[in-house]
């Protein structure tokens, strides 16, 4: 019986391309010290597809952390400064979030539905955890979460399983009792690491359906507004 729900948060809790599409341009951009050619060069070769605009689904851009994607373009950019580049991207990110963010749905309800139903609840981000409460306390939810894990917190990153059993140790329940919501195969990949009960998908974020039931998805939902009859 599940008991527990982790969530993703960007593609998940917000739709992805609509939040951090331009967001994300304009990081590139900021790496480039304002070359547009070489902030294009940047996304296409960490993930962006040249035909869709699309995010490849396990790229960098679309499921690793902050500072994967800012290594990646410091390489690319033949930069040794990772550390100063990596503060300025994450300054641009952490500014740019409350001006640029999307909800699936409305917080507040969701989430007093789901603890109502006794539902505990997580987000499990590449995202930094400074950025992961942000965004909650910008919607004033962060009391509805039991446990909030970013790339940084020291559980491990996605596709491992460390982001679940610390919930799951948090909680004190099996991960077996936990489920999964994510819209990337990293985050099914991590459901399946971390031995989690159910590895939900969703399509708000960079994958298909039949990526994501390859990568283990039990079940894809268009969205977590198709959470609850779900469960």
């Amino acid at each position: 019986m599940i008991e527990a729900i982790l969530f993703d948060k960007d593609g998940t809790l917000f739709d992805f391309y609509r939040t951090w599409g331009a967001v994300t341009e304009e990081a590139a951009l900021l790496a480039s010290e304002g070359d547009a050619a070489r902030a294009a060069e940047l996304m296409l070769k960490s993930g962006k597809d040249a035909v869709t605009g699309r995010y490849l689904p396990g790229s960098v851009i679309a499921s690793g952390s902050n500072r994967e994607i800012v290594a990646l373009w410091a390489e690319l950019l033949g930069r040794s400064d990772v550390d100063a580049l990596y503060g300025s991207v994450a300054a641009h990110f952490l500014k740019r979030q409350p001006e640029v963010m999307h909800p699936v749905v409305d917080f507040s309800s969701f989430f007093a539905r789901l603890r109502d139903r006794g539902y505990r609840l997580g987000i499990a981000t590449m995202d930094s955890e400074v950025a992961a409460r942000q965004a909650m306390d910008k919607f004033g939810v962060r009391q509805s979460l039991d446990f909030i894990c970013g790339f940084d917190t020291g559980h491990g990153v996605k596709p491992g399983g460390g982001m679940v059993e610390a919930f799951a140790r948090l909680m004190a329940l099996p991960a077996s009792a936990i489920a999964v919501v994510g819209d990337s195969p990293h985050d099914m990949h991590m459901a399946r690491a971390g031995k989690a009960g159910r590895a939900i998908g969703v399509l708000t974020g960079v994958s298909s359906e039949a990526a994501l039931i390859e990568a283990g998805a039990h079940v894809v939902l268009s969205s977590i507004a198709d959470l609850e009859a779900a469960l």
